[in-house]
């Protein structure tokens, strides 16, 4: 089997290729343009803001949005998560905060440095450990009178796991806790609507699912909710300038220094491209590259058949598409994920993801985590993940490919793995 393209299956990780419209919206910015939105008074600047202000306007649209004033700009999800997190975080006051078993360590790591420190309480829901689905009842049950908040991965960057966010959502809206969403492996792949799923606070990266380039990403804020958010960081806004203090008008409050224009100028031309083709249309897509990707690790055709996967294959989450995103990380029985995705790579020019992907209580769920496999080398999963350029083609030549290192290393485990 050979193929002279290089696929692309890290997706998760950024989004490539992007459209073409985003390189070009971004040349245009740097050759045409240059300005520092806010700035200044003369056309260019002002253009350059209005720039800015379209993308907040396409963003509002795509996830539903009641003001694109409160879609603050950030540098990515992580910086994102930071500001609602210590935003949320009350100092010299009890602090009680829920997560899952499922979350990032752009969640877990702000959490465990505050609670280090004495300042924070922490409460880790577990999840479904074949699919990595929290019960939201369970999260009702850990809410305490002292709870800031409650984060929760939209999807899993390890397994595509979907949360149930609209029921969790409105467990929070009713015992009036804040909601903080990571969107990071949802928003731009599956539709994300943060009025009907009460999300207060949604972090999401502009250069995964949204097609944009790295070094840009939002926090979208619900209205009311920038009242009690603390700012991460205050400087020049262009704005007030006669005051030394923060203003407190959106979105100049979280917004401190000068932008990325052009990397949100591109970001704006990739949310184009998908309120273009409409999120439904392009979840459409994902869910028949996922079926596609599912049969095509299967040996026969039940889907939901643990023992029907191909041999010395284990794929980590749920086997419904209805309950994942295009992120599947797998295993092959004896042979490490790097060494699995050295293969992919020198074989077949597939691209993938081995290691932890930063989420290490969720590999500790699926019990692929260096205390479960015995050795950092065994650790871990390798991961393919889906975007809106790959075609079932694709899947399919890339699932022929692990059906043959599966068929081989079964048949000669130590030759497959030392080679």
């Amino acid at each position: 089997m050979s193929q002279q393209r290089r696929l692309y299956f890290d997706n998760a990780a950024t989004s490539f290729p992007k459209p073409a419209r985003v390189l070009t919206a971004m040349q245009e910015y740097a050759s045409s343009l240059g300005a520092s939105p806010g700035r200044g008074a003369y056309r260019e600047a002002r253009e350059a803001g209005e720039r800015l202000h379209t993308c907040r306007v396409r963003l509002a649209t795509l996830l539903n949005a009641p003001s694109p004033y409160h879609i603050i700009f950030t540098l990515n999800t992580t910086d994102a998560l930071n500001l609602a997190i210590h935003g949320l975080f009350r100092p010299n006051q009890p602090n009680h905060a829920i997560t899952t078993r499922m979350d990032h360590n752009s969640v877990l790591r702000p959490l465990n440095r505050l609670r280090s420190e004495a300042l924070l309480e922490q409460t880790r829901v577990p999840v479904d450990p074949d699919t990595g689905i929290v019960d939201p009842e369970d999260i009702r049950r850990a809410i305490r009178p002292d709870t800031r908040f409650v984060a929760v991965v939209h999807a899993s960057n390890v397994s595509g796991s979907i949360q149930p966010i609209a029921e969790i959502g409105a467990i929070c809206r009713e015992m009036a806790v804040p909601l903080i969403v990571d969107a990071a492996q949802s928003v731009g792949h599956i539709p994300v609507d943060v009025q009907a799923m009460n999300i207060d606070l949604l972090a999401i990266p502009g250069h995964k699912g949204l097609l944009g380039p790295l070094g840009t990403g939002a926090l979208v804020i619900r209205p009311g909710l920038e009242r009690s958010l603390r700012t991460l960081r205050e400087g020049g806004t262009g704005s007030l300038s006669e005051h030394d203090i923060q203003p407190d008008t959106l979105p100049d409050k979280y917004e401190p220094g000068s932008h990325n224009a052009i990397g949100i100028i591109g970001l704006s031309a990739g949310v184009a491209w998908l309120l273009e083709r409409s999120i439904e249309a392009i979840a459409a897509h994902e869910q028949e590259l996922i079926e596609q990707f599912l049969r095509g690790i299967h040996s026969n055709s039940a889907l939901n058949d643990p023992e029907a996967l191909l041999p010395g294959l284990r794929l980590l989450g749920p086997r419904s598409i209805a309950q994942r995103t295009g992120v599947f990380s797998v295993t092959v029985d004896g042979l490490p994920p790097a060494r699995l995705a050295q293969l992919l790579e020198d074989r077949y020019a597939i691209l993938t993801r081995a290691g932890l992907h930063c989420a290490p209580l969720a590999h500790e769920t699926f019990r692929t985590s260096p205390e479960h496999t015995g050795s950092a080398e065994t650790a871990g999963a390798t991961r393919f993940s889906l975007g809106p350029f790959l075609t079932p083609q694709d899947v399919r030549y890339a699932t022929d490919a692990l059906a043959e290192i599966c068929e081989q290393h079964a048949r000669s485990p130590f030759t497959a793995a030392s080679n």
